[in-house]
Protein backbone atom coordinates (compact mmCIF):
# COMPACT_ATOMS: atom_id res chain seq x y z
CA UNK A 1 0.00 0.00 0.00
CA UNK A 2 1.57 3.54 -0.95
CA UNK A 3 2.59 5.07 2.24
CA UNK A 4 0.32 8.55 1.51
CA UNK A 5 -2.71 6.07 1.85
CA UNK A 6 -4.80 6.49 5.01
CA UNK A 7 -6.76 3.97 6.86
CA UNK A 8 -9.73 5.71 5.27
CA UNK A 9 -8.10 4.47 1.86
CA UNK A 10 -7.74 0.99 2.87
CA UNK A 11 -10.85 0.83 4.12
CA UNK A 12 -12.87 2.33 0.95
CA UNK A 13 -11.12 -0.17 -1.61
CA UNK A 14 -12.05 -3.22 1.13
CA UNK A 15 -15.77 -2.03 1.02
CA UNK A 16 -15.16 -2.31 -2.46
CA UNK A 17 -14.10 -4.84 -3.05
CA UNK A 18 -16.16 -6.78 -0.43
CA UNK A 19 -19.27 -5.72 -2.22
CA UNK A 20 -17.47 -6.54 -5.63
CA UNK A 21 -16.98 -10.10 -4.46
CA UNK A 22 -20.51 -10.75 -3.22
CA UNK A 23 -22.00 -9.78 -6.04
CA UNK A 24 -19.89 -12.05 -8.28
CA UNK A 25 -20.87 -15.20 -5.49
CA UNK A 26 -24.38 -13.69 -5.58
CA UNK A 27 -24.77 -13.91 -9.39
CA UNK A 28 -22.86 -16.89 -10.27
CA UNK A 29 -24.99 -18.34 -7.30
CA UNK A 30 -28.53 -17.13 -9.24
CA UNK A 31 -26.40 -18.38 -12.92
CA UNK A 32 -26.47 -22.01 -12.06
CA UNK A 33 -29.67 -22.26 -9.67
CA UNK A 34 -31.31 -20.77 -13.00
CA UNK A 35 -29.27 -22.71 -14.99
CA UNK A 36 -32.37 -25.65 -15.95
CA UNK A 37 -34.90 -22.69 -16.68
CA UNK A 38 -32.56 -21.56 -19.35
CA UNK A 39 -32.15 -24.98 -20.40
CA UNK A 40 -28.56 -25.13 -19.63
CA UNK A 41 -25.96 -27.31 -17.79
CA UNK A 42 -23.97 -25.98 -15.05
CA UNK A 43 -21.63 -25.89 -17.41
CA UNK A 44 -22.95 -23.49 -19.96
CA UNK A 45 -24.26 -21.65 -17.15
CA UNK A 46 -21.02 -20.93 -15.63
CA UNK A 47 -19.25 -20.42 -18.95
CA UNK A 48 -21.96 -17.95 -20.16
CA UNK A 49 -21.06 -16.09 -16.43
CA UNK A 50 -17.57 -15.62 -17.67
CA UNK A 51 -18.50 -14.25 -20.49
CA UNK A 52 -20.28 -10.95 -19.48
CA UNK A 53 -18.44 -8.04 -19.53
CA UNK A 54 -20.09 -6.90 -16.43
CA UNK A 55 -18.16 -9.92 -14.43
CA UNK A 56 -15.06 -10.23 -15.92
CA UNK A 57 -14.32 -6.16 -15.11
CA UNK A 58 -16.44 -6.81 -11.30
CA UNK A 59 -14.07 -9.69 -10.84
CA UNK A 60 -10.44 -7.16 -12.17
CA UNK A 61 -12.15 -4.92 -9.55
CA UNK A 62 -12.46 -7.44 -7.21
CA UNK A 63 -8.95 -9.12 -7.88
CA UNK A 64 -6.72 -5.94 -7.87
CA UNK A 65 -8.11 -4.07 -4.44
CA UNK A 66 -7.74 -7.77 -3.27
CA UNK A 67 -3.97 -7.70 -4.41
CA UNK A 68 -3.56 -4.22 -3.30
CA UNK A 69 -4.86 -4.79 0.17
CA UNK A 70 -3.45 -8.13 1.04
CA UNK A 71 -0.17 -8.25 -0.71
CA UNK A 72 1.25 -4.99 -1.65
CA UNK A 73 4.44 -5.75 -1.83
CA UNK A 74 3.71 -8.61 -4.25
CA UNK A 75 4.32 -8.07 -8.45
CA UNK A 76 0.61 -7.92 -8.41
CA UNK A 77 0.39 -6.16 -5.74
CA UNK A 78 2.52 -3.32 -7.26
CA UNK A 79 0.64 -3.73 -10.81
CA UNK A 80 -2.44 -3.17 -9.25
CA UNK A 81 -1.46 -0.11 -7.07
CA UNK A 82 -0.17 1.70 -9.98
CA UNK A 83 -1.96 5.03 -11.08
CA UNK A 84 -2.63 3.89 -14.57
CA UNK A 85 -3.01 0.59 -14.06
CA UNK A 86 -5.84 1.98 -11.42
CA UNK A 87 -7.13 4.46 -13.86
CA UNK A 88 -7.83 1.85 -16.76
CA UNK A 89 -9.49 -0.63 -14.49
CA UNK A 90 -11.73 3.04 -13.43
CA UNK A 91 -11.83 3.66 -16.88
CA UNK A 92 -13.32 -0.28 -17.40
CA UNK A 93 -15.80 -0.01 -14.42
CA UNK A 94 -17.35 3.32 -15.38
CA UNK A 95 -17.79 1.82 -19.19
CA UNK A 96 -19.80 -0.80 -17.38
CA UNK A 97 -21.99 1.37 -16.02
CA UNK A 98 -22.89 3.68 -18.70
CA UNK A 99 -23.63 0.81 -21.18
CA UNK A 100 -25.81 -0.91 -19.02
CA UNK A 101 -27.83 2.65 -18.10
CA UNK A 102 -27.97 3.63 -21.78
CA UNK A 103 -28.56 0.01 -23.42
CA UNK A 104 -29.51 -2.35 -20.91
CA UNK A 105 -31.03 -1.08 -17.71
CA UNK A 106 -34.20 -0.73 -19.62
CA UNK A 107 -34.96 -3.96 -22.02
CA UNK A 108 -35.14 -6.36 -18.09
CA UNK A 109 -36.53 -5.96 -14.73
CA UNK A 110 -34.90 -8.24 -12.36
CA UNK A 111 -36.53 -9.14 -9.28
CA UNK A 112 -35.59 -10.00 -5.68
CA UNK A 113 -31.49 -11.08 -5.64
CA UNK A 114 -31.06 -10.87 -9.24
CA UNK A 115 -32.38 -7.04 -8.44
CA UNK A 116 -29.62 -6.84 -5.74
CA UNK A 117 -26.63 -8.51 -7.78
CA UNK A 118 -27.57 -6.65 -10.64
CA UNK A 119 -27.69 -3.16 -8.71
CA UNK A 120 -24.44 -3.80 -7.06
CA UNK A 121 -22.73 -4.95 -10.36
CA UNK A 122 -23.50 -2.36 -12.44
CA UNK A 123 -24.35 0.71 -10.01
CA UNK A 124 -22.50 0.46 -6.71
CA UNK A 125 -19.13 -0.95 -7.76
CA UNK A 126 -18.85 1.65 -10.26
CA UNK A 127 -20.08 4.43 -8.54
CA UNK A 128 -17.80 3.30 -5.69
CA UNK A 129 -14.56 2.44 -7.58
CA UNK A 130 -14.88 6.16 -9.27
CA UNK A 131 -15.10 7.63 -5.75
CA UNK A 132 -11.95 6.39 -5.67
CA UNK A 133 -10.56 7.11 -8.49
CA UNK A 134 -11.17 10.62 -7.91
CA UNK A 135 -9.50 10.70 -4.51
CA UNK A 136 -6.67 8.82 -4.30
CA UNK A 137 -5.48 8.74 -7.60
CA UNK A 138 -2.30 11.60 -7.78
CA UNK A 139 -2.43 14.65 -10.06
CA UNK A 140 -0.35 14.65 -13.48
CA UNK A 141 0.35 11.09 -13.27
CA UNK A 142 -1.35 10.24 -16.78
CA UNK A 143 -0.26 10.39 -20.02
CA UNK A 144 -2.57 10.95 -22.94
CA UNK A 145 -1.10 7.72 -24.53
CA UNK A 146 -2.12 5.74 -21.67
CA UNK A 147 -5.94 6.08 -23.03
CA UNK A 148 -5.24 3.82 -26.35
CA UNK A 149 -3.42 1.00 -24.56
CA UNK A 150 -6.38 1.11 -21.98
CA UNK A 151 -8.75 0.12 -25.14
CA UNK A 152 -6.90 -3.61 -25.89
CA UNK A 153 -8.85 -4.92 -22.69
CA UNK A 154 -12.38 -3.96 -24.57
CA UNK A 155 -10.97 -4.80 -27.85
CA UNK A 156 -9.90 -8.27 -27.02
CA UNK A 157 -12.97 -9.23 -25.35
CA UNK A 158 -15.25 -8.07 -28.61
CA UNK A 159 -12.93 -10.41 -30.52
CA UNK A 160 -13.46 -13.14 -28.39
CA UNK A 161 -17.41 -12.69 -27.61
CA UNK A 162 -18.02 -12.07 -31.50
CA UNK A 163 -15.97 -15.37 -32.18
CA UNK A 164 -17.93 -17.04 -29.86
CA UNK A 165 -21.58 -15.92 -31.16
CA UNK A 166 -20.68 -16.68 -34.73
CA UNK A 167 -19.76 -20.15 -33.78
CA UNK A 168 -22.59 -20.82 -31.94
CA UNK A 169 -25.09 -18.36 -31.98
CA UNK A 170 -24.86 -16.83 -28.21
CA UNK A 171 -24.13 -13.44 -27.65
CA UNK A 172 -23.37 -11.78 -24.34
CA UNK A 173 -25.47 -8.71 -24.98
CA UNK A 174 -28.18 -8.14 -27.71
CA UNK A 175 -26.63 -5.14 -29.07
CA UNK A 176 -23.87 -7.76 -30.40
CA UNK A 177 -26.09 -9.92 -32.47
CA UNK A 178 -24.99 -10.01 -35.84
CA UNK A 179 -28.22 -12.23 -36.90
CA UNK A 180 -30.80 -10.32 -35.32
CA UNK A 181 -29.79 -6.37 -35.98
CA UNK A 182 -27.22 -6.81 -38.58
CA UNK A 183 -23.61 -6.58 -38.85
CA UNK A 184 -23.94 -2.76 -40.17
CA UNK A 185 -25.66 -2.36 -37.06
CA UNK A 186 -23.62 -4.10 -34.65
CA UNK A 187 -20.43 -2.95 -36.03
CA UNK A 188 -22.23 1.09 -35.12
CA UNK A 189 -22.60 -0.49 -31.48
CA UNK A 190 -19.23 -1.22 -31.47
CA UNK A 191 -17.97 1.84 -33.14
CA UNK A 192 -19.98 4.13 -30.48
CA UNK A 193 -18.49 1.73 -27.59
CA UNK A 194 -14.99 2.01 -28.54
CA UNK A 195 -15.96 5.94 -29.04
CA UNK A 196 -17.25 6.09 -25.20
CA UNK A 197 -14.16 4.42 -24.18
CA UNK A 198 -12.13 6.86 -25.79
CA UNK A 199 -14.08 10.05 -24.42
CA UNK A 200 -14.37 8.79 -20.57
CA UNK A 201 -10.41 7.93 -21.20
CA UNK A 202 -9.28 11.20 -22.49
CA UNK A 203 -11.62 12.81 -19.57
CA UNK A 204 -10.19 10.74 -16.75
CA UNK A 205 -6.54 11.88 -18.11
CA UNK A 206 -7.92 15.98 -18.53
CA UNK A 207 -9.41 15.65 -14.86
CA UNK A 208 -6.09 13.94 -13.48
CA UNK A 209 -3.89 16.70 -15.36
CA UNK A 210 -6.59 19.44 -14.21
CA UNK A 211 -7.46 18.46 -10.60
CA UNK A 212 -5.60 19.21 -7.60
CA UNK A 213 -4.33 16.20 -5.71
CA UNK A 214 -6.89 15.49 -2.99
CA UNK A 215 -6.14 14.90 0.31
CA UNK A 216 -9.24 13.47 1.55
CA UNK A 217 -7.61 10.01 1.84
CA UNK A 218 -3.75 10.85 2.39
CA UNK A 219 -1.62 10.79 4.92
CA UNK A 220 -0.09 14.01 6.05
CA UNK A 221 3.42 14.22 4.67
CA UNK A 222 6.35 14.31 7.01
CA UNK A 223 8.14 17.34 7.71
CA UNK A 224 11.90 15.50 8.42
Amino acid sequence: MNKNQTTAAKLLMLLIAIIAWFALVLQLFLQIDNAGLNGLTTSEAIFNYFSYFTILTNLLVAVSLTFALQAPESNPGRFFLNPITQSAIGLYIVIVGIVYTIALRKIWDPQGLQLIADRLLHDAVPVLYLLFWLISIPKKVLAWNNVFSWLLYPFVYLVLVLTRGILDGWYAYPFLNGAVHGWGKVMLNITFIFLAFLGVGLLMVAINHRGAKSQMLKEPESSD
